[in-house]
């Protein structure tokens, strides 16, 4: 047996033990949520005390504030991306396409063959050589001299 008498436990009371366990329960959380973790350590900063008291758990909130900011990052870097790629698997070539029918238009026109003459002169020369046509043609004439 020892000389030294055992120390006295202390027994806590319910709200101590509360207290405790609230405690616990933030770090369980911080890690999960960064909203919680601001406002912890918003409340640390604000009382060198319980920051010292509770260093642990500041760190804590600064990892997971850290952790958030970087998956953030990463998400914007990936969403960035994400609208590269569907521009330039969607939208270019969409708008590639309608630029080349819009100048396609006028090369294809410009291929056509070329007429050899006026269609309405070809016409004026068929019906000049019908005998009602000609009569009236030169009927027309002899009344304008």
């Amino acid at each position: 047996m020892s000389l030294e008498k055992p120390r006295p436990r202390t027994r806590r009371t319910s709200i101590e033990s509360e207290e405790e366990r609230a405690w616990i329960g933030f770090y369980r959380r911080v890690g999960h949520d960064p909203a919680i973790a601001t406002e912890v350590m918003t409340q640390l900063e604000s009382d060198p005390e319980m920051k010292r008291t509770h260093l642990a758990l500041y760190l804590c909130c600064k990892e997971s504030l850290r952790r958030h900011k970087a998956r953030q990052a990463r998400d914007q870097r990936i969403g960035q991306f994400a609208r590269w790629l569907c521009h330039g698997m969607f939208v270019q070539p969409w708008q590639s396409l309608l630029a080349g029918l819009h100048r396609g238009s006028d090369l294809a026109v410009e291929c056509l063959p070329e007429a050899a003459e006026e269609p309405a002169v070809a016409q004026v020369r068929r019906l000049a050589r019908e005998a009602e046509f000609a009569t009236a043609r030169t009927a027309f004439k002899q009344q304008a001299s």
